[in-house]
C-alpha cells in the first residue's frame, strides 16, 4: 500500500461481524510492538490469552469500549482479477472509565479518562498515514465520549511508536509495568489533553 492509496482508507467504527477479522488482524499486529527480547512462545500466548475472536466478541459488545477499524477499499475485478473484499489494515481500542492500572491512575492528571489501549496496524502500513487517520479518529471518540484526557502505555524500547505518540500530542506522566510471557516490561504512561484546542497533525 502506497502513501498515494492511503487516502483512500475508510475508518469505521467495528461491529460484531469485525470480530473475526480483528482477531487475526490483532496476531498478525501486537508482535510488531513487542521488544525484541521477547520470545515467540510469549508472543503466541498472550495472543491466544486476549485477542482470540471470544475476546473481539466481548470487547465489541462492552459498551465501556470502543473500537475502530482502518479499512482498505475493495479491489475492482477486472479481467485477470476478481477482485476483493474490503479488508482490515488497523484497528483502534478505547477503554473508558477509571485506569485499572494503579501506577497509570496516579500517573494519569485529569478525568474522566480513556484509555487508547490499542492502536496497531499491519508493517505494510506504516508510513502511509493509516495509523494517524485511526489516531485522529480515535481522539475525536473519545472526545464526543465525554473523556478530559486520553492516556496509554506503551513499552520504554519502543522508540517509533513513542514518537508517533509524541507527534499526536501525547506527552509521559508516568511509568507502569506490563506482563508478557512471565517477564515484567517496563512502560512509559503518555497523556494527552482532549480539553486543549487540538493541533492539525500531518
Amino acid at each position: 500500500m502506497t502513501q498515494s492509496t492511503a487516502s483512500a482508507v475508510r475508518i469505521r467504527p467495528a461491529t460484531s461481524t469485525d470480530a473475526a477479522a480483528l482477531s487475526s488482524l490483532a496476531a498478525a499486529t501486537f508482535p510488531l510492538a513487542c521488544p525484541p527480547h521477547t520470545t515467540p512462545e510469549a508472543i503466541a500466548d498472550f495472543i491466544a490469552k486476549n485477542f482470540g475472536v471470544d475476546h473481539f466478541e466481548a470487547y465489541l459488545a462492552d459498551p465501556d469500549r470502543i473500537l475502530l477499524v482502518a479499512e482498505a477499499p475493495a479491489r475492482a475485478a477486472d479481467a485477470d482479477d476478481d477482485g476483493g473484499a474490503p479488508r482490515l489494515l488497523g484497528y483502534t481500542m478505547l477503554v473508558g472509565g477509571e485506569p485499572g492500572d494503579p501506577d497509570a491512575a496516579r500517573a494519569v492528571i485529569a478525568r474522566p479518562a480513556i484509555e487508547v489501549s490499542k492502536v496497531y496496524a499491519l508493517a505494510e502500513s506504516h508510513g502511509t498515514g493509516t495509523g494517524a487517520a485511526l489516531m485522529r479518529a480515535s481522539l475525536d471518540a473519545a472526545r464526543a465520549a465525554g473523556a478530559a484526557t486520553a492516556w496509554l502505555g506503551v513499552n520504554e524500547e519502543n522508540a517509533r511508536a513513542i514518537a508517533f505518540y509524541e507527534r499526536h500530542g501525547f506527552v509521559k506522566v508516568g511509568d507502569k509495568h506490563f506482563v508478557v510471557g512471565g517477564r515484567v516490561e517496563d512502560d512509559w504512561v503518555m497523556e494527552h489533553s482532549l480539553t486543549a484546542v487540538p493541533s492539525p497533525v500531518g
